[in-house]
C-alpha cells in the first residue's frame, strides 16, 4: 500500500445473500478512505454481474459453476474452469496489485483467494451462515482473517491460519437504519398487531400451495396479515380467490426492512441476508426454512436461533395451516415469551459489523 493509496479486490457471487454483505463492507471502506480503488471479480452469469456494474465498481467475471452431482458433465467441465479460472485470476492480480482481496461466499470466491494466497497477498473471507458454505471451509488454510455471522460458525473454522472472530453480518446494519413504513400504506389498523408472511424475494411456489388455507382461517383472529407472494408467482396465487379483510395479498414489498420496523412478528425463510435483517431489528420469527438449499444451511441458521430461544421452526413437509395459526398464536399471544424473544435477538446481533470487519482488516495490514 503506498502510503494513503488502497487498492482491494472483492469476490462474492451467486445470491443476494453474499453480494449484499459485500456492498455494505465495500461502502464503509468508501467511507473509511480517501483514497481507493476496487475491483470485484465475480461469475459471468449470475446476479452480481448486472448489480455490481451498475454501481459504477469495475467488474472483472469468470465462467465457474457450483458442483452438481445429477450433472456429471458439467462437473468435470467445472474442474478445467476452475483451473483456468485461477490462471486468470493470478494474471488479474499481478495487474492491480491489490493489498487485500477479500471473499464474501459464493462458488466464486475460490480460485480468487487461491490465487492471493499463492501470490502472498493478505486474504479476508466472511461466512453468513451458521452452517459454513463448502468454498469457504476449503479456503479456511489460505485465509489471514475470516469473519463469521454467527459465533458457533467459529468452531468449523479451526483450519485457519489466521484469526477467526464474530463479526455479525453487514447486512442488518442497513435494515437497522432503514426509515420506517408506516403499516396504513398498506390499509392495516394501528391498532392490531401485524404478522409479515414472505417465502424470500423471489417467493416459493410450494409454500404458496400451502398458504392458502391459513390466510382463509384468520378471519376471527385479533392480528392482521400481509402475505408476500414473490413477483412470479402473484397473478397465479390470487386468481379468482378472496380472502378476509385482515389478509391483504401483495407480490413484493419495496424495501421490506421499512416495513418490518412496524411489524410485529415474521415467518419467513432462513437466508443469511434475512437473518441479519431479524437480529437487528430484534424481530420475533418463524421459520420455514428452504430445504432446496445448498448443506440445508437454512435449517441450521433458524436452529441456532430457535435453541437460544429467538425463534420457531416449521419444516416445510410439516407446514399446515394449523401449525402456522398455533404458532403465530404462542408468539404473539404469550407477553412473556415475546419479549424474551426479542430480549435474545437484540442479544445475538451485532448492529456495527462492516466496522468490526474493516477494523480488523485494517489491523491485518499494518
Amino acid at each position: 500500500m503506498l502510503g494513503d493509496y488502497m487498492k482491494i479486490i472483492v469476490s462474492a457471487g451467486g445470491t443476494g445473500g453474499h453480494i449484499y454483505p459485500a456492498l455494505a463492507i465495500i461502502e464503509k471502506f468508501k467511507e473509511k478512505e480517501k483514497d481507493l480503488d476496487i475491483l470485484y471479480i465475480g461469475t459471468h452469469n449470475r446476479m452480481e454481474k448486472d448489480i455490481i456494474p451498475k454501481r459504477g465498481i469495475k467488474y472483472e467475471e469468470l465462467e465457474i459453476y457450483g458442483f452438481n452431482k445429477s450433472d456429471l458433465l458439467l462437473d468435470v467441465k467445472n474442474v478445467f474452469l476452475i483451473e483456468k479460472a485461477k490462471k486468470k485470476c493470478l494474471k488479474i492480480m499481478k495487474e492491480f496489485k491489490p493489498d487485500i482481496v477479500l471473499g464474501i461466499g459464493g462458488y466464486v470466491t475460490y480460485p480468487v483467494i487461491w490465487a492471493a494466497s499463492k501470490l502472498g497477498i493478505k486474504t479476508f473471507i466472511h461466512e453468513q451462515n451458521n452452517h459454513p458454505g463448502k468454498s469457504n471451509i476449503a479456503l479456511q488454510k489460505k485465509a489471514d482473517l475470516i469473519g463469521v455471522s454467527f459465533e458457533e460458525s467459529i468452531k468449523a473454522f479451526n483450519k485457519c491460519k489466521g484469526e477467526v472472530f464474530f463479526s455479525g453480518n453487514p447486512c442488518g446494519e442497513a435494515a437497522l437504519n432503514a426509515k420506517p413504513m408506516d403499516k396504513t400504506e398498506f390499509g392495516f389498523s394501528k391498532d392490531k398487531k401485524l404478522v409479515v408472511v414472505v417465502a424470500g424475494s423471489l417467493g416459493s411456489a410450494t409454500v404458496n400451495k400451502k398458504m392458502d388455507e391459513f390466510l382463509n382461517s384468520v378471519k376471527d383472529k385479533e392480528y392482521e396479515i400481509l402475505y408476500i407472494t414473490g413477483k412470479n408467482l402473484y397473478e397465479d396465487f390470487i386468481k379468482d380467490k378472496e380472502y378476509p379483510n385482515n389478509v391483504k395479498v401483495v407480490p413484493y414489498v419495496d424495501n421490506l426492512p421499512s416495513l418490518l420496523k412496524n411489524t410485529d412478528l415474521i415467518v419467513t425463510r432462513a437466508g443469511a441476508s434475512t437473518m441479519s435483517e431479524i437480529l437487528s431489528l430484534s424481530l420475533p420469527a418463524i421459520f420455514i426454512p428452504s430445504p432446496f438449499v445448498a448443506n440445508n444451511h437454512q435449517y441450521y441458521n433458524a436452529l441456532v436461533i430457535k435453541e437460544n430461544g429467538g425463534g420457531e421452526i416449521i419444516e416445510e413437509n410439516k407446514l399446515t395451516a394449523s401449525e402456522l395459526s398455533n404458532k403465530i398464536d404462542e408468539v404473539l399471544f404469550n407477553e412473556e415469551r415475546y419479549n424474551n424473544m426479542k430480549k435474545v435477538l437484540k442479544s445475538m446481533s451485532v448492529n456495527n459489523s462492516s466496522e468490526i470487519i474493516y477494523n480488523k482488516i485494517k489491523d491485518l495490514m499494518k
